[in-house]
């Protein structure tokens, strides 16, 4: 029989035919997605569309089964749309070189799928497709794995908790501006140190200005610049491997040049300036330390010793890189990545991260905290991401049938009886800040509407809101009693945008209704149309339960407590007290008195309050 046989006997003919016509969005073409896009099409699922921000890099090969050496610096999602077209030639793909919180993947685009499938390793991305998928009402099927350990959800709008209904703990990631150009932790020097120095000396440079694309990071032209000429330097220094002169190049050009260049930067004015470390200084007092010194790991260096240990690794690693080379028929793409357990790569990381530590005023670690730092990593396990994505597709079966009763939650366990364990699904969180919501689309002309126009005809004239509530986007509050001033402006100035999502807090005392989402879609005929903000229809919006009421309780909006209305009260009493209340700007506090040209002040006469200013 043919494979689509099979299926309808599996599965029944309108499921199967289900199947063919259904139009699916994969959302990732990583572990799982490799694995998830294989199945969709052997399954006979006759329209994917695929989308992935990332390019393929030499550790991505040992379980991102779609991609080959020839791949590597090339986009994931176009590479892994021409692989897996092999496995079903009459299905349509499509693929997207992007990042999926781009504009041109609106609200209207992802109602257009009849499931979305979540293969990412990115809470911020994950998160953004779950509210996409609620404001949509579209079927989410959210995956992810950590080690040997994996889980499958299927989220569905007013049927299931979503992704946000149970708090996620942040994983610790950092950001590359904060790695590359201000370290404040050890841990950001010794990421320095492994995910950078180490790979363009003796691995596969992540910054090949040939080949790899920056088109999504237009708005760091300046700094990709800066980082195409730091990364050109170090290969041309790399040519001169196995040299006297190399351990010299390599030292002045990271500790001394690159520092120097930093030091230009403006944000040193509020904050201590890294200083460049001299390698002639240095050489003068290495006579004093004992060749054995790296074998001692529970002693913490002197700059003297990290300079010592960082000249004979790096010596070391030349020679094994060499080595490697020759004995590999002059294969010149042979590579040394980092170990823990390896002493060559652990002894020159260790070095290079407290050399660099000491440059930005950092304390150094010992040899051992920085393996037990450095080493700290989840392995991404081929078998656990198969499995993950075959139950993906298991469970997207039980949706095209509307079987939600069945679609339970599925963890992978290494350990316990059973490898696959479920549990059945929960109804929403009542207390969700992003799917207890009610919610509704608004048509905006944003080169005509206001903010006034938004307030005054839409939220007190058609859906009768008081006095007493605020408007908030992503980037914070842009509408409460207390910021009259932005009224008369256009919402375009205010960071709104197509896609944009507005939450509307009330804040009456007695039973206020429960926030409101509104999704920002273009004006459809906007030169036709009178008004430039149109209420596509009417949502009912509830009261809140009493319990949820109390003015100890904080709405949260994106994971942020709300204090509008508590902190104008509290003005209030100050005034009737005769103390100075507070200054509020677009819902960010700074006391009188504070230094404002700080983003972080420390009140010492409150207690120790910390005062931000984003």
């Amino acid at each position: 029989m043919t494979r689509g046989s099979y299926l309808k006997k599996c599965l029944g003919s309108e499921t199967a035919a289900d199947i063919r016509k259904s139009r699916v969005l994969l959302v990732g073409a990583g572990g799982i997605g490799c694995e998830l896009l294989k199945n969709l099409l052997l399954t006979g699922f006759g329209e994917v569309h695929i989308v992935d921000l990332d390019t393929i890099d030499l550790s991505n090969l040992n379980r991102q089964f779609l991609f080959r050496y020839e791949h590597i610096k090339k986009s994931k999602a176009l590479v892994a749309k021409e692989v897996a077209q092999k496995f079903q030639p009459g299905a349509k793909i499509e693929a997207y070189h992007a990042n999926i919180k781009d504009k041109q993947f609106n609200v209207d685009w992802f109602a257009s799928f009849k499931i979305v499938f979540n293969a990412l390793d990115n809470l911020d991305a994950r998160r953004h497709v779950n509210r996409m998928c609620l404001a949509a009402d579209v079927h989410l099927v959210e995956s992810g794995t950590t080690g040997f350990n994996g889980q499958v959800q299927v989220i569905k709008k007013n049927v299931t908790e979503c992704y946000d209904c149970n708090s996620k703990e942040t994983p610790k990631t950092f950001p590359v501006c904060t790695i590359r150009s201000t370290p404040s932790q050890p841990i950001h020097c010794i990421v320095w140190a492994k995910s950078y120095l180490l790979p363009e000396l003796f691995g596969t440079s992540e910054t090949d200005t040939e080949e790899f694309d920056y088109s999504a990071d237009a708005d760091n032209a300046e700094e990709i610049e800066e980082l195409q000429k730091e990364a050109r330097a170090l290969q041309e220094i790399r040519r001169s491997m196995g040299s006297d002169e190399f351990a010299q190049k390599v030292f002045e050009k990271v500790f001394e040049d690159d520092i120097n260049r930093l030091r230009g930067i403006d944000i040193w004015k509020t904050r201590k300036a890294p200083e460049p470390l001299s390698y002639k200084q240095l050489e003068s007092a290495l006579s004093s330390v004992e060749s054995t010194i790296s074998s001692n790991d529970q002693k913490v260096w002197t700059l003297a010793e990290n300079m010592v240990v960082f000249k004979d690794s790096l010596n070391r690693l030349s020679t094994r890189l060499k080595t490697l080379q020759e004995s590999g028929n002059g294969n010149s793409q042979a590579v040394l990545v980092f170990d823990k357990d390896d002493v060559d790569t652990l002894d020159f990381v260790s070095a290079s991260a407290n050399l660099r530590a000491t440059i930005f005023g950092i304390d150094p670690k010992s040899k051992f905290d920085t393996k037990q730092m450095a080493g700290n990593i989840i392995p991404a396990i081929a078998t656990t991401n198969a499995m993950t994505a075959g139950l993906c597709v298991l469970q997207a079966f039980k949706i095209l049938k509307n079987d939600y009763k069945d679609a339970t939650m599925l963890f992978l366990e290494r350990s316990g009886a059973r490898a696959i364990n479920s549990e059945k699904t929960s109804g929403p969180n009542r207390d969700c800040p992003v799917c207890s919501v009610a919610q509704a689309k608004i048509e905006i002309d944003l080169t005509r509407a206001t903010l006034n126009n938004l307030v005054e005809n839409i939220l007190r004239q058609q859906l009768e809101y008081g006095e007493e509530f605020s408007i908030s986007t992503d980037q914070g509050a842009i509408y409460d009693p207390d910021l009259e001033d932005n009224l008369p402006k256009k919402l375009s100035d205010l960071g709104v945008t197509t896609s944009t999502f507005l939450t509307v807090i009330d804040e009456e005392d007695e039973q206020p209704r429960v926030n409101l989402q509104l999704v920002v879609v273009p004006l459809s005929d906007s030169e036709s149309q009178e008004q430039p903000i149109v209420l596509d229809k009417i949502p009912e919006i509830k009261r809140k339960p009493e319990a949820l009421t109390s003015t100890t309780e904080h709405d949260h909006v994106n994971g942020t407590a709300n204090l509008g209305k508590r902190k104008r009260d509290a003005d209030e009493a100050e005034l009737e007290n005769g103390d100075p209340p507070t200054k509020r700007v677009a819902g960010v506090t700074l006391s009188d008195g504070v230094d404002q040209a700080n983003p972080i002040n420390l009140d010492e006469t409150d207690g120790g309050a910390i005062i931000l200013d984003d």
